[in-house]
């Protein structure tokens, strides 16, 4: 990842960005659980409380291994595909055995169902330290929406316009790394004429923190906080605060 400096107004983010309490740590955003080593090098980092950097950890492990077993269809560390997952699995069996409490299998294979709120926590603690990073934007409140999906479930049209790039018509905060990410690309149009006519539009484009293992797009547009996540390139999720 680019190491762009913060140039919006400091008052904006001030205390660990989840509770509002006082900084005791840092804490990179996304959390390592979803990377794989060797990690990439300027990673986010935000400010976050000890109590509050420690409190999603049990939850984040478990999405983690979520998703890994819906992938290989089984929670035996021997089949996941990530090394440090297998370990997760591996020396905690009360998780290993919780996930696979939640296993069905039918002829189309296995499936797993999710615990929705340990799920929608981990993705909202997410959500607000994207929103504090790239746009100084505090998310402490309430969430107006969290949607998740597996990605392949989602239908083409559905995919096309998830995985498609947010073109600007609002300016959000000066200075933040999200503004600062911007980018400004031609594009041909057909005029009612027949000719050809070029147009300038600004574009705020996905973040690929490692490929196949995380992405994510931070948009705020007229009072709308909007976080679009991919994770392990198999959980396509997406939270919006109205502020």
């Amino acid at each position: 990842m680019d190491q762009i400096q913060n140039l919006a107004d400091s008052r904006l983010l001030i205390g660990c960005i989840y509770c509002g309490g006082g900084e005791g740590t840092r804490e990179h955003v996304p959390s390592k659980v979803f990377l794989d080593a060797p990690y990439p090098e300027n990673l986010s980092v935000i400010g976050a409380c000890y109590p509050c950097n420690n409190s999603y950890s049990k939850d984040e492990e478990y999405l983690a291994c979520l998703i890994e077993a819906a992938i290989a269809g089984d929670t035996d560390p021997r089949r996941v595909r990530r090394i440090s997952v297998a370990k997760i699995l591996e020396y905690s069996p009360a998780l290993r055995n919780r996930i696979e409490a939640a296993r069905t299998t039918a002829q189309s294979g296995a499936s797993f169902s999710p615990e929705a709120a340990r799920v929608e926590r981990v993705l909202a603690k997410l959500a607000m330290g994207h929103a504090a990073y790239e746009l100084a934007q505090e998310c402490r409140h309430h969430v107006t929406s969290v949607w998740w999906q597996a990605l392949h479930l989602l239908d083409q049209q559905q995919r096309e316009e998830f995985d498609a790039p947010e073109v600007v018509t609002l300016f959000r905060e000066i200075g933040s790394r999200g503004m600062q990410r911007l980018k400004v690309v031609e594009i041909e149009l057909a005029s009612p004429s027949g000719e050809d006519v070029r147009q300038q539009i600004i574009l705020n484009d996905w973040i690929d923190v490692q490929p196949q293992r995380y992405r994510y797009l931070a948009s705020d547009q007229g009072g709308i906080i909007s976080i679009r996540m991919v994770i392990g390139e198999y959980l396509a999720a997406e939270v919006t605060w109205e502020i």
